[in-house]
């Protein structure tokens, strides 16, 4: 298995999937299981989520995937986990892999990396940022969870009782070391005067924003008595974000964990993902070819799990006209319905 050496001389694992174009791909491949996997569930996530995605994009693009979140928290970089440092990594990923040329998908902060990594490398054919705006981002409000978050784990606090069954940030421990949360202070602080309107322009690879209608996070004061308002700052600025070169989806009625899983995702996703620059196929093409693939390749998904959603967004019709449609992501078995999105990372603390 390739592995990657990362800006503070720790090694991360890759898996390498398909043919065709490169797809950065920053997931868990490996489903987790267990107690972790039914917590998972409990608040709406899909513990086999990396391999749902692996497993519906390799048959239209080489997927690379690694657990780069996953790695951050085994292999914590306090001091050091800042924008710059996190984009060397992911080019580390690419070279590794042995490519020159790729596309990135990452969702929340992740997709906030991929952001940094689209002004600082002429290697992205493509960007998809999923779960966090490209304008008027909540940088100021993670600073204070993330914050927060440090001092819990600086000085733990006894356990809270749920007021009920449902998930509830309230009465959610951290379970995070001092040196994990450290090392994101250390990203968002690194990112106190990075002003994302400016940085437009220094944009050029063709770019897709992905969010759910219902992404908002609210946080008692435990965690800086903040609200993290994804969707409203992508909706708010739906047509400026159009005007400055982006595609823009919403999904209706969708979380922020809801919006990330693999039944949401894949019929957006390779719109870009698929396409090197200077190729014609078209968005109505390629929704066609991963819809099948997903028929073949998702058969493992657990039915229990999956939600109806659907997703409004624009899309490039076969004969080039643009139009707006809806389309429709239907799951066989009970729906899910949690209450509210997760922290970035405390639900990776969990799958691991």
């Amino acid at each position: 298995m390739p592995t990657a050496t990362l800006h503070d001389g720790s090694n991360i694992e890759l898996e390498v999937h398909g043919s065709g174009p490169t797809l950065l791909l920053p997931v868990n491949p490996r489903p987790v299981e267990g107690p972790q996997a039914d917590e998972m569930r409990r608040w709406g996530a899909d513990p086999a989520l990396g391999r749902a995605l692996i497993d519906g994009l390799h048959d239209l693009v080489t997927v690379v995937a690694f657990d780069y979140e996953g790695h951050v928290l085994a292999v914590p970089k306090p001091d050091t986990l800042t924008p710059a440092n996190a984009v060397a990594d992911l080019l580390a990923v690419a070279d590794a892999a042995g490519t020159g040329r790729f596309a990135y998908y990452g969702y929340s902060w992740l997709g906030m990396v991929g952001l940094q990594l689209a002004l600082r490398t002429d290697r992205l054919t493509a960007l998809i940022v999923g779960g966090f705006p490209p304008i008027d981002a909540p940088y100021e409000e993670m600073l204070r969870v993330t914050v927060a978050t440090h001092e819990m784990a600086r000085a733990p606090q006894p356990p809270v009782a749920p007021a009920s069954d449902e998930p509830d940030w309230s009465s959610v421990t951290v379970g995070l070391s001092e040196e994990q949360t450290r090392q994101f202070v250390t990203l968002y602080r690194a990112l106190e005067d990075f002003d994302d309107r400016a940085a437009q322009g220094q944009l050029s690879c063709p770019r897709l924003s992905l969010v759910g209608s219902a992404d908002e996070i609210r946080y008692d004061q435990r965690w800086g008595g903040v609200a993290v308002r994804i969707a409203e700052s992508v909706v708010k600025r739906g047509e400026e974000l159009e005007a400055r070169g982006w595609d823009v989806r919403v999904m209706d009625g969708l979380d922020h964990t809801q919006a990330m899983r693999a039944e949401n995702v894949l019929p957006v996703v390779p719109s870009l993902a698929r396409v090197p620059a200077g190729q014609g196929l078209t968005v109505g093409v390629l929704a066609t070819r991963v819809l099948r693939a997903r028929r073949r390749r998702l058969a493992h998904l657990d039915r229990g799990d999956h939600r109806h959603g659907s997703c409004r967004h624009r899309v490039v019709c076969e004969r080039g006209a643009r139009s707006t449609q809806t389309c429709t992501s239907v799951a066989e078995g009970e729906g899910f319905e949690p209450s509210r999105g997760l922290h970035p990372y405390t639900l990776s603390k969990r799958a691991h």
